[in-house]
């Protein structure tokens, strides 16, 4: 993942959730993907995927029924 992938990557995703707390993070050691935070706290991963000479993004989150509001 490029600097210049992250840095577009970064405002996408805070002006399509209007959230400036949203962050990447190099901090995996795969040159594929980045993690992404929501102030510092650790809540998904985007992978760069290159195929066929089209570029596109996944973004990967799971989220923990513990972490849920009670039904």
């Amino acid at each position: 993942m490029t600097p210049d992938d992250m840095t577009r990557l970064e405002k996408y995703l805070q002006g399509v959730f209007s959230n400036t707390d949203l962050a990447l993070d190099r901090s995996t050691r795969k040159s594929d993907s980045v993690e992404v935070t929501c102030a510092g706290e650790f809540i998904g991963l985007i992978y760069r995927d290159e195929e066929d000479g089209e570029l596109s993004f996944s973004f990967n989150m799971a989220i923990l029924s513990e972490d849920l509001p009670p039904a």
